[in-house]
């Protein structure tokens, strides 16, 4: 679980009552602060980090809290082993880069700010403490930062260290902890029908991320119903793999997005989000790169859930336009018979403008 410690050293004194609140009531992991008075108020939920200024000794008596102290070289990391405290580390160079690699792999708590804009040297980091046991926590200039950090390598720090303006981005950080796109739990859909049903204007969704064999994205004629339509890692004769593409459906469609909300496929555009599914339900954000839209002839396939809810699915008519069974099973739509199975998603509500609203409404 990735966590939030909130720099409270330059809040001016007129907001900090209100951003330590924040601190509290989102519930961030950590407050870090240069005066041990700020940290003498907060709960025991929250962990207090003294960061002392550079040349300061350590407090004989910490109270508790994480003790961070700035490091120049190897003796100062090599010091703070078995005491409990942190290291913090600027990186400028090679040098430092390496003092903050040490420090990850040595210490429990590592917080590291870097002076150039690149990402590199945090990926360097990163991968230097893959497998230790301690905590890297990465400086962060603004909320925008928190996002990039997180996403590092795939991976990202452990922790993000943000010096907020005011309590929004307390709270703003502490959202972003939290973005993570939960499982969705799959069903079994029974083939009733396929039929063929003229040209009309189908989307290729291309990503910017490369899908796994079982992976695809949630689309469906119908808000309350989706198949699990199969991205193009699989070859097939005359066509070269595809492996950040969908071939997801009629240009109507709608497709299942973060945060249970839904797009039209007609509505995407590059630099939007979509949801990657696989066949066990684990999602993930991908981002959408382009959105290809040509007229094609199509298939329209109708399915039931156990439940009896229908789920319908307009594709483009061809062989190379696959779905997912159970299992991952990869499925030609021109194959499909009925009686088949499908993987599939049924969601209780219905949609206004994306958004799940529980109002009457029927589709057919």
């Amino acid at each position: 679980m990735k966590f939030a410690w909130i720099d409270v050293r330059q809040v001016p004194q007129a907001r900090l009552e209100g951003v330590v609140d924040a601190a509290v009531h989102a519930r961030v992991r950590g407050v870090v602060a240069a005066d041990p008075a700020v940290l003498a108020t907060l709960p025991p939920t929250v962990t207090r980090v003294l960061l002392l200024p550079d040349g300061t000794p350590p407090p004989d008596d910490a109270q508790g809290a994480v003790v961070a102290q700035v490091v120049h070289d190897e003796d100062g990391v090599h010091d703070l082993r078995g005491t409990g405290r942190a290291a913090f580390v600027q990186v400028r160079d090679d040098r430092t880069l390496s003092l903050a690699c040490l420090a990850a792999v040595e210490l429990p708590h590592t917080v590291v700010a870097f002076t150039d804009p690149t990402k590199i040297p945090l990926e360097i980091v990163i991968a230097a403490a893959d497998r230790a046991e301690g905590e890297l926590i990465c400086v962060c200039a603004d909320l925008e930062e928190v996002g990039i950090v997180l996403d590092v390598l795939e991976h990202g720090s452990d922790g993000v260290m943000l010096a907020p303006r005011n309590a929004d981005d307390v709270f703003g950080v502490q959202r972003l902890m939290e973005a993570t796109t939960p499982p969705l739990e799959l069903t079994t859909l029974t083939v009733e029908s396929v039929v063929h049903s003229g040209l009309g204007d189908r989307v290729c969704v291309d990503t910017c991320s490369h899908f796994e064999e079982d992976e695809g994205i949630l689309v469906g004629s119908f808000s309350t119903g989706f198949v699990l339509c199969c991205s193009e890692t699989h070859p097939l004769p005359y066509m070269p793999t595809r492996p950040f593409r969908v071939n997801a459906g009629a240009l109507h469609s709608y497709v299942m997005g973060p945060d249970n909300r839904t797009n039209y496929l007609s509505e995407l555009r590059s630099g939007g989000t979509v949801l990657a599914v696989n066949a066990e339900g684990r999602t993930r954000r991908v981002v959408v790169g382009r959105a290809k839209l040509e007229s094609r002839p199509l298939l329209t396939i109708t399915a039931h859930s156990p439940e009896g809810v229908q789920v319908s699915l307009i594709v483009q008519d061809d062989w190379h336009v696959r779905v997912l069974g159970p299992g991952g099973k990869v499925l030609n739509v021109t194959e499909l018979e009925s009686g088949h199975e499908l993987l599939g998603y049924v969601a209780t509500d219905q949609r206004h403008v994306g958004y799940p609203i529980g109002e009457f409404c029927r589709e057919s």
